[in-house]
């Protein structure tokens, strides 16, 4: 049952609901069939032994000669009588002679089969000799309840083929012996048409209902999932519907309040990073006006430098706050497009790019963020790794964009240090070289937006970057594409375009 954990709500639902109804349905009818099978059995034994006394007393009033007839005109399909001189303390042999009574052919009976359609049987269903030597032969002849048979003359009873067979002897006035045989007619099985066409109709009824309300229960649970899975890519959400049950409703009210509370925070902390940067400004135009009245040219140098240095991550992190501030609209774009335009850029500017052309992809995102997020990280394989590589290729649930450098790399033990703000392997501190240690930052930010992520792996010959998008952003798949929106595997072929390098 574990696949069912797996399904949707009205899966799960809709399954569970039939299950109980074909147990308890089964349950009801093995106990009602139980009931009704006794019941006919109590009748049938009744009706015996009101026939066999009324048989008896009639025997008893005509004459000798016409016991016979009388026996013959009272016989059915399924009950036989007959006389005999004496009867048999051998009850297994008295059960075979009532077998071989029993198959006898029945001389008033009239087949209307073969004139009508109606489907009534013609040949009677009769105990096997075999089964009844089989069963009940630890039951010998029982004297019968007196409520059973209240007169006079003597009579024993007894059962064959289990309790389905019923036999009676009944000793008459002139000495002779009346036996009677019945069967009871097989009542048919409880798992039938009718039973069938019960439980499919109350199977469809309920399913009927369950849908209803697994689709009230399911259709705003997978909007909240939409929601919250955007939400998780930095778009902007507008609020969610309140309604359906009340524990989805309130599940769809906290999560906008969740939302709203996220924006808030976002939005303080922006504005107050950008407040900071620029209140920045005043004290270091002060302190570098100052600085121009220190008479010694090599410390007015350094002055000057450090204020630069610190101008410069001033302006940088007010640019990125007022960046992050405007809510750029989410909207379908060619992803290689937009890669293969970052690369010529570069290589517009005679920097070691190359650009690697695949299939088309058309993804939603934010395209200005997820531009400058890309170029840094291609702008760092430019400075540290001497050239970059840039790819796109698919993997089991990302479409990634690879960055591939012939660099010494990062060392694992500072892979993630180098996200932090402000943080430089490069030890000179040059702006030149270095910048000032915000670009993986937002790199891995941007990423993390859209629902990806940034990773290294350093080989023998450079390091790649690899920037991971989910596929559940891809909207429309480009010619090779499987069926679930990935780019094609193995048979794609790529075309390396635009490559320069420095004389």
């Amino acid at each position: 049952m574990r696949w069912l954990h797996r399904r949707s709500v009205a899966a799960q639902f809709i399954g569970l609901t039939l299950v109980a109804l074909v147990v308890s349905q089964g349950i009801a009818f093995l106990i009602s069939w139980d009931e009704r099978t006794s019941a006919l059995r109590a009748a049938a034994k009744s009706e015996f032994f009101s026939r066999a006394a009324s048989l008896t007393r009639l025997l008893e009033t005509v004459p000798p000669q016409l016991r016979q007839p009388v026996l013959l005109a009272s016989e059915t399909r399924y009950a036989k009588f007959w006389l005999t001189d004496d009867v048999t303390s051998d009850a297994t042999a008295w059960r075979q002679l009532a077998v071989a009574e029993l198959s006898r052919p029945l001389q008033n009976f009239v087949d209307l089969t073969r004139q009508t359609e109606w489907p009534l049987p013609s040949r009677a269903e009769l105990p096997n000799a075999r089964e009844v030597a089989r069963e009940n032969t630890d039951e010998t002849w029982e004297v019968p309840a007196p409520i059973l048979w209240p007169e006079p003359q003597q009579a024993k009873f007894l059962y064959f083929d289990r309790r389905r067979g019923l036999g009676l002897a009944i000793e008459l006035g002139d000495g002779r012996w009346l036996n009677l045989a019945a069967y009871q007619e097989n009542t048919g099985r409880w798992w039938n048409s009718r039973s069938i066409t019960s439980i499919a109709l109350t199977a469809f009824i309920l399913s009927a209902i369950g849908i209803f309300i697994a689709s009230r229960i399911s259709r705003p649970l997978r909007r909240l999932a939409g929601s919250a899975e955007a939400l998780g890519r930095g778009e902007a959400v507008p609020p969610i519907p309140e309604d359906g049950p009340e524990e989805v409703a309130r599940t769809a009210e906290a999560f906008n309040r969740m939302q709203g509370r996220l924006r808030a925070f976002v939005e303080d902390r922006t504005k107050m990073l950008a407040a900071i940067g620029h209140d920045l400004r005043t004290p270091l135009t002060t302190l570098r006006l100052r600085s121009e009245f220190v008479t010694d040219p090599e410390t007015q140098r350094k002055l000057l430098s450090t204020i630069d240095e610190m101008q410069m991550m001033t302006e940088s992190a007010i640019a990125f706050a007022r960046e992050d501030c405007i809510e750029e609209e989410t909207r379908p774009i060619r992803l290689d497009a937009l890669v293969g335009s970052i690369c010529n850029d570069q290589a517009d500017l005679d920097r070691p790019v190359s650009w690697s052309e695949g299939i088309g992809i058309t993804y939603r995102c934010r395209p200005a963020a997820l531009r400058r997020a890309i170029r840094n990280v291609v702008e760092n394989a430019v400075r540290y790794g001497e050239c970059a590589d840039v790819s796109i290729r698919d993997g089991a649930a990302t479409v990634d964009i690879v960055v591939a450098d012939r660099g010494p790399g990062i060392p694992a033990a500072l892979q993630e240090r180098v996200f932090a703000p402000f943080v430089r392997l490069e030890g000179s501190r040059n702006r030149d070289t270095g910048g000032v240690g915000l670009g993986l930052s937002i790199a891995r930010a941007v990423l993390r937006q859209h629902g990806g992520d940034v990773q290294f792996f350093c080989g023998a010959t450079g390091m790649e970057t690899i920037l991971s998008l989910p596929n559940d952003g891809i909207v429309q798949p480009g010619a090779g594409q499987g069926a679930a929106g990935r780019p094609g595997g193995p048979e794609r072929q790529w075309r390396r375009i635009r490559t320069h390098h420095p004389a």
